[in-house]
């Protein structure tokens, strides 16, 4: 039966974010007391106008095919948004809709790459990012940062990491795992080191843009480096923002051809995304905004609440995130040690393991980040409930001897 099955899938792994929260779920349908930590959405329900405006859509009858990559109603939305918050000009023919932002960059990096090109990405990196550009044939070059820079990638270790076949950065901040946010003096050192190889492109990933806290201010490699605005594919989204998870829209602008490419590998895959969902998402954009201010301060407040309680727990030491909905702390104090059954902790994953089967609480070891030993958290979640997990965490630690 093996022989059947394409050797691409030899080349990559299934999400392990999925699988461990698919892992809590099951162990909360047999009847474990189980916190999931593990999911990168925001618990928040969709603000009502963006409900309303999809079940206008649906009455209006707009549930038919559209144009592959979406219709010119949220391309121009994604226009203005990229205008009024980033200072970026783009016209409807340089933005793609796609069912989500791992479409989007699945998308260009099937669109762009070819066997022995090279990506550079920097570590702790959301899990998808190696995998994808395995499956397009590429190679990713994965670039360690530490605690000591913040999970911040340095310009040194980018200029280390290009040579002649690399071919994108894929760059995150706010980062999944860490919550790490770079300044704009810190972008801008890096965007020096891209001007100085101009065969290199940069692939962003702002999903995260909205949730930033405290003096940190978001800012994306095209707004920071204007002269990189031809090579630069700027992704976004409405999942994170708006508690849109679900709805499955994620955008990009970037040069025409580019825009071009990956609107031929939409049309001949998915083709659009969910007329109903794209609505939805013009409203998002257009529309009040208040639920962006409304839920940063909430989720600004979870953020100190698991820092705190993370940094008061033995062996374990947690960075205040600059932004997102996750933590990454470290555990390399806990390594050597043995759970009250004997375990001894080797590495991150048999961390989240024996937490999981001791207390019941789901996070995703740093392993799958490309990052280790560490673990991610996520506080998407009610203040009284991670309190509950961040105090199990707590108790598994005390016991570690």
């Amino acid at each position: 039966m093996s022989d059947f099955l394409s050797r691409t899938l030899d080349r990559v792994k299934p999400s392990p974010t999925i699988m461990i929260s698919a892992k809590a779920a099951e162990l909360k349908a047999a009847g474990r007391d189980v916190i999931a930590l593990s999911a990168g959405e925001p618990d928040f329900d969709t603000p009502d106008n963006i409900k309303a405006a999809a079940k206008a859509a649906i009455d209006a009858g707009k549930t038919k095919y559209t144009a592959p990559d979406g219709i010119t109603e949220l391309k121009r939305a994604v226009c203005s948004k990229f205008k009024r918050d980033n200072g970026l000009d783009y016209t409807p023919d340089q933005v793609s809709i796609s069912s989500g932002g791992k479409q989007v960059l699945y998308n260009a990096l099937m669109a762009t790459l070819n066997p022995g090109d090279e990506v550079v990405i920097p570590a702790p990196y959301w899990v998808s990012y190696p995998d994808m550009v395995l499956l397009a044939g590429g190679t990713p070059v994965v670039a360690d940062t530490s605690i000591q820079t913040g999970f911040k990638l340095t310009a040194d270790q980018l200029e280390a990491a290009i040579t002649p076949k690399t071919k994108w950065l894929i760059f995150n901040s706010p980062s999944n795992p860490s919550g790490a946010g770079y300044s704009a003096v810190e972008l801008k050192e890096l965007t020096d080191v891209l001007l100085r190889h101009p065969h290199v492109w940069v692939m962003t990933d702002d999903m995260y843009e909205h949730l930033a806290y405290g003096d940190f201010k978001f800012c994306t490699p095209a707004e920071v480096e204007p002269k990189l605005y031809e090579r630069t594919l700027t992704v976004n989204g409405v999942s994170k923002a708006y508690a849109m998870t679900g709805w499955r829209i994620g955008y990009a602008a970037g040069p025409k051809h580019l825009i071009g490419a990956m609107r031929k590998i939409q049309s001949q895959s998915t083709s659009n995304p969910s007329s109903v969902s794209q609505w939805a998402a013009v409203e998002a954009l257009n529309g009040a905004q208040d639920y962006i201010e409304t839920s940063r301060p909430v989720f600004q407040d979870r953020r100190d609440l698991v820092v705190d309680m993370l940094n008061k727990a033995e062996g374990i030491t947690c960075p205040t995130p600059d932004g997102a909905f996750y933590v990454y702390p470290s555990i390399a104090d806990c390594i050597g040690k043995t759970t009250r059954k004997g375990v001894e902790i080797t590495s991150d994953e048999v961390f989240a393991t024996e937490l999981l089967e001791e207390e019941g609480v789901a996070v995703v070891f740093g392993a799958a980040f490309g990052l280790s030993p560490n673990f991610r958290v996520s506080y998407a979640t009610s203040s009284e409930e991670l309190t509950d997990a961040c105090t199990r965490i707590q108790n598994f630690c005390a016991r570690l001897k």
